[in-house]
């Protein structure tokens, strides 16, 4: 018989370093955007053996064509929402997944779908690729569910990020209210920074020095309120599941997100 201990060991140990190092497995990665989240893409790119093809930046806009992208095997893109599109359908055409977690595009979404679709190609969003946060994605669903027969309490959403941040609310803000819309049927809308009318969700935008993010949706009663909160301690998490998310688009096509690499 064969020993359990000795099996994981060989598994873990043995057989799932070289097959993470086997070439084959490595990818050429196309950075789109380079300012510090994607110097932290980089690190963590590099630091589980990918090669990083092709930097684009601001000062070097003109590298990113249809053939240097074909030289890459993926894109990750974090730019700014007035690019983001553009982007995404360049990546189409040159027939490359692209990964991508700039926010503030969404109301172009249907357009970047249907182009990803017409071009058989992968596009894998997230508003936030942290695994924490996207288990606080699922903590949000849960408590709306539990919360939509107490009438008693009402919700609001606050988060924080550094000042360099362009957009408000940010996507993950966006994400857990309009998750909390679908499961709370007394909230119609969300709204920012705005005294909120029946039926609307008031999101508070803070800007400040330079916090990573910070998200907290609290319920409140006349007598007590319930309140969870996720805190990033760095860009870090964000980097690595970004990464993690192009080295799933090396198997997976279509429009994936990050309950499909989580199994959530």
């Amino acid at each position: 018989m064969f020993d359990a201990a000795l099996v994981r060991f060989v598994y873990y140990y043995i057989f799932v370093p070289c097959f993470t190092n086997n070439k084959i497995l490595r990818m050429k990665i196309a950075l789109i955007g380079y300012g510090r989240m994607g110097k932290e893409i980089e690190s963590i790119a590099l630091d589980r053996g990918h090669e990083i093809g092709l930097k684009i930046d601001i000062d070097n806009q003109d590298q990113l064509t249809i053939e240097n992208l074909q030289k890459c095997d993926v894109a990750i893109e974090f730019t700014i929402p007035a690019s983001a599109t553009d982007n995404y359908k360049l990546c189409f055409d040159a027939g490359i997944p692209v990964v991508s977690g700039t926010t503030g595009w969404l109301d172009r979404k249907d357009e970047v779908y249907e182009k990803c679709k017409a071009s058989n190609g992968t596009f894998f969003y997230g508003s936030n690729f942290s695994v924490g946060v996207n288990l606080f994605f699922e903590l949000n669903r849960r408590l709306a569910e539990l919360m939509a027969a107490r009438e008693e309490y009402d919700v609001e959403m606050t988060e924080v990020h550094h000042t360099q941040k362009l957009d408000a609310p940010s996507g993950t803000a966006i994400s857990l209210a309009e998750d909390i819309i679908k499961k709370l049927p007394r909230k119609q809308k969300w709204i920012n920074d705005q005294n909120p009318a029946a039926g609307e969700l008031n999101i508070k935008s803070e800007r400040e020095g330079q916090v990573p993010g910070i998200h907290t949706v609290i319920y409140e009663s006349g007598v007590d309120y319930i309140e969870i909160t996720h805190s990033a301690k760095s860009r870090k998490g964000f980097a690595l599941g970004a990464v993690l998310a192009a080295e799933y688009c090396r198997d997976h096509k279509g429009i994936l997100t990050m309950k499909d690499l989580l199994k959530i």
